[in-house]
């Protein structure tokens, strides 16, 4: 029986039991625990080192009240990162290529900042949905507008995470299928096709931190907005 390229998306059970729980919780378990000793290791010393440029860098922008956000924001940065890199590896399952996960991520996050802004600056945040100097006859129409766009700042977060880490997994699989297909009959190709996927792959580890870091930074601009 022939097996779809999106068999690889679909969330996985055993007996009956979803393991996308278990995908989700095992990454926790991967990163050291800082010891009780005054000095550290070098990995945990380059873990804190890494975290704090992050979120030095991302929190930079934002004034005091935003600053309550930067464990959450840390968090979620290092959680999506190791989730969208293990993907990478074989015989395993990426739960970011989940809209429903993504989306159970983006819509809380999202709606959590409007809420702030709605709570400590009603007229400014309201003040977004129509730009200064706007002309009377467009005030309804550019309202609509800015309003729908509102609304679709989480969709636009989940399914932007969704998207790229399914289509840079299916070109992999495609590009690997064309690597075993071609290697009986044209190996000079298929080893040219082989150097091909690895760049890919090269790219693809690329666009997994990205992504997550450009998930994370809009989050941060939706609550520059708000605070």
């Amino acid at each position: 029986m022939m097996m779809s390229f999106f068999d690889q998306f679909a969330s996985p059970s055993f007996l009956g039991i979803p393991l996308i729980a278990i995908a989700i919780a095992l990454p926790w378990t991967l990163f050291p625990t800082p010891p009780s000793r005054w000095l550290n290791n070098r990995l945990i010393t380059l873990q804190t080192w890494f975290i704090n440029r992050f979120t030095n860098q991302l929190l930079l922008p934002l004034n005091v009240g935003g600053h309550k956000w930067a464990l959450l924001f840390a968090s979620l940065m290092v959680f999506l990162i190791t989730i969208n890199m293990l993907g990478l590896l074989p015989y395993t399952f990426t739960p970011t290529t989940q809209l429903s996960l993504n989306m159970g991520f983006a819509v809380p996050l999202w709606l959590a900042t409007v809420i702030i802004g709605m709570r400590n600056q009603p007229t400014v945040a309201l003040g977004h949905l129509l730009p200064e100097g706007t002309p009377i006859p467009l005030i309804p129409v550019l309202i609509i507008i800015e309003t729908i766009s509102l609304f679709i700042r989480p969709l636009a977060l989940g399914v932007r995470l969704t998207a790229n880490l399914t289509a840079g997994h299916l070109l992999i699989q495609l590009i690997a299928t064309a690597v075993f297909v071609l290697l009986p009959m044209m190996p000079t190709v298929a080893i040219l096709t082989g150097a091909v996927l690895f760049l890919l792959t090269l790219l693809e580890v690329a666009v997994a931190m990205i992504q997550a870091y450009v998930f994370v930074l809009l989050l941060s601009l939706y609550l520059q907005e708000n605070v």
